[in-house]
């Protein structure tokens, strides 16, 4: 089978990422679409909107065959963890002939430069890097202006900026250097996003972002929700929204979140992943002043720390996910947590079988009696994810714990 792999949180899934799939098959002429998808929590640092099972439904209702789950401690992550343990995955399942992401724009060959530059890190590059450091710039944009430097020579400064303006772009970039650093034969694919920019509150032709659908389900504007999700998905998410499990927002882990701060040590807080710099001081000061997560945000974030990355410690000290795990897990996926999948995704999934060397986890339990001391540890980092996760239910009957051993595998 010609196989193509997608990277995704579909937090929800809307029209865009229908028009992806749609695309993807097009460009590739793939007999089948699996998606490496984050559970629980994601990239943002936040909790996703809907369960991974809800998310995974709605994928599979519209296009994809295979649901496999991204590991807590890669879809947490910054955007080279996230997109390394993404690629590690994809690549290990055996079978992924092509990647496809989204992007604001098709140029590929000028995001494979820049993932060329970024993967082998030319001394002119880190010391403009290192440079631009040292003025207290935040990492990304710092980034940002040392590869416009760098590659002054070949493109305009402006159209480098651009580029890494755009969330969606800045991980393709990613996609496209963790493909150099696997030195992964799979070949990727850019599809032109369909609608507005990552963060545009636009509906453009039955379209918008997720940014703009996160926000509409805050004010609880199902209406024009309703307007740019398939039918299906739609259908799923109001179907959630009526038995009060969601939609799921960071403040409603407010209390764990600060009790989590308060009773870890600056010590302990200095190990915890993507803190740097002394920030466990400010962290610790933050968390005896601060009494909700908004002043407690707006205390640390400046010019040098983005929400984005504050937001990520947060959710990092709550899941007690340390540095030298990251490190140690970076390249190094355990396992293939299938969520779901349709009776085209069961045909993959025996390719699979037969040319993976990772174990295909349906039955966690089971695969926990025998996993190695580093496969364990993945899974029930997992496990406590989603045990976490239903504290922040608003109804108290949905709270319990160890859905991963009593959830089945979802099959369309």
């Amino acid at each position: 089978m010609n196989i193509c792999g997608i990277i995704a949180e579909y937090n929800p899934f809307h029209n865009g990422h229908l028009h992806h799939i749609e695309e993807t098959k097009r460009i590739t002429g793939s007999d089948a679409v699996v998606a490496i998808m984050s559970g629980n929590f994601i990239q943002r640092g936040v909790p996703a909107l809907f369960d991974k099972w809800t998310r995974a439904n709605m994928a599979l209702q519209n296009g994809i065959d295979l649901v496999i789950e991204l590991p807590l401690y890669y879809a947490t992550s910054s955007a080279e963890y996230f997109a390394q343990g993404s690629v590690s995955l994809l690549d290990g399942l055996g079978v992924i002939n092509n990647i496809s992401f989204g992007s604001n724009t098709d140029d590929i060959d000028t995001l494979k430069r820049i993932a060329n530059v970024l993967y082998l890190e030319p001394e002119k590059y880190k010391k403009m890097l290192e440079s631009e450091l040292k003025r207290g710039t935040s990492y990304p944009m710092a980034r940002s202006n040392a590869l416009k430097n760098f590659l002054k020579k070949e493109y305009d400064a402006k159209y480098i900026a651009d580029i890494l303006m755009d969330p969606n772009n800045i991980l393709g970039i990613e996609y496209l250097k963790a493909l150099l650093t696997s030195n992964s034969q799979i070949k990727p694919v850019a599809v032109l996003r369909k609608g507005g920019d990552y963060n545009s509150k636009t509906v453009v032709n039955h379209t918008c972002s997720a940014t703009a659908i996160r926000e509409f389900l805050e004010k609880g504007d199902l209406k024009t929700v309703e307007d740019v999700m398939p039918k299906s998905s739609f259908d799923i998410l109001n179907q959630e929204i009526l038995n009060g499990r969601a939609p799921m927002f960071l403040r409603h882990f407010e209390s764990e979140i600060l009790y989590a701060l308060r009773k870890s040590s600056t010590e302990e807080l200095a190990s915890i992943a993507d803190v740097t710099e002394g920030l466990e001081n400010l962290l610790k000061k933050a968390a005896a002043e601060g009494t909700e997560l908004e002043g407690f945000i707006d205390i640390i974030k400046t010019k040098r720390y983005t929400r984005t990355r504050i937001q990520r410690i947060l959710l990092h000290t709550l899941l007690d996910i340390r540095k030298c795990e990251i490190e140690d897990y970076k390249y190094n996926p355990q396992y293939i947590r299938v969520l779901g999948f349709t009776k085209n995704g069961e045909k993959v999934l025996s390719q699979i079988s037969n040319n993976s060397n990772l174990p295909i986890i349906t039955s966690p339990s089971k695969y926990l009696k025998s996993a190695t001391p580093i496969g364990k540890m993945m899974l029930e980092k997992d496990i406590l994810g989603t045990n976490i996760y239903t504290l922040g239910y608003q109804i108290p009957k949905y709270r319990s714990m160890n859905l991963d051993y009593t959830t089945p595998v979802i099959r369309v």
